[in-house]
């Protein structure tokens, strides 16, 4: 291939992947305000400025597949963070340590992107949703350090009864969810917010989870 042919290639290459970040921005933005399935691709296409309709289609497949992609760019982002967490706490035996890896590193990424942002609210969104919830639940299955830090939580816990286990890992979901989504929102919205920052944010849930964690079991009668 000639120099030119290569430039060309090039262009080409940066063009089609800035024309599929714009669309992954549109579609977390009205996805997080309007819900999945009430935005169109078209809708999509239109606020990503693409002339074409079908750019959705094109660049990313289904509405389905549109999710995913943006699901993983973010959970990248994540994986970082999280990943310098745990060399940081290497083999804790303080379930705060590992609680934090849980909650801080969405924290840190949102705070990273600045105001507005839109991936908690998406988040609320996918996981309330019975035909997409797996995608996330998939994605995060393929986590490594996620799988690391609830091993290493679960060995902090070692009484912790099978059951209350599964009730108090389906509550901490609950929380991590849909606490960033409200204070999101509350951030879009201009409204109070208890914590100043995603940081003192990720703090209060933490101290709320270990609590959580280390709370009394009731027998059941």
């Amino acid at each position: 291939m000639t120099a030119a042919g290569k430039a060309v290639r090039t262009e080409r290459a940066e063009r089609a992947g800035a024309t599929r970040e714009s669309i992954l921005a549109a579609a977390e933005r009205l996805f997080a305000e309007h819900g999945v399935f009430a935005v169109s691709n078209r809708q999509v296409s239109e606020a990503a400025g693409q002339g074409n309709n079908a750019a959705v289609g094109y660049h990313f497949g289904t509405k389905t597949d549109l999710v995913r992609a943006i699901v993983r760019k973010n959970a990248e982002q994540i994986e970082r963070v999280r990943l310098q967490m745990l060399a940081e706490i290497g083999d804790s035996s303080n379930v705060r340590d590992w609680v934090a890896c849980l909650v801080r590193p969405s924290a840190e990424h949102l705070a990273a992107l600045g105001n507005p942002t839109w991936y908690a609210r998406f988040g609320a969104q996918v996981m309330t949703d019975p035909a997409l919830r797996e995608i996330m639940v998939d994605e995060s299955l393929t986590s490594p350090s996620l799988h690391q830090v609830l091993d290493g939580l679960n060995r902090c816990l070692p009484e912790l009864p099978v059951e209350v286990r599964a009730e108090r890992s389906d509550m901490a979901r609950q929380l991590m969810v849909h606490m960033y989504a409200e204070r999101e929102r509350a951030l879009a919205e201009g409204t109070f917010t208890p914590r100043s920052s995603w940081h003192d944010a990720a703090t209060g849930l933490i101290d709320a989870l270990v609590g959580l964690w280390l709370a009394p079991i009731t027998p059941c009668s």
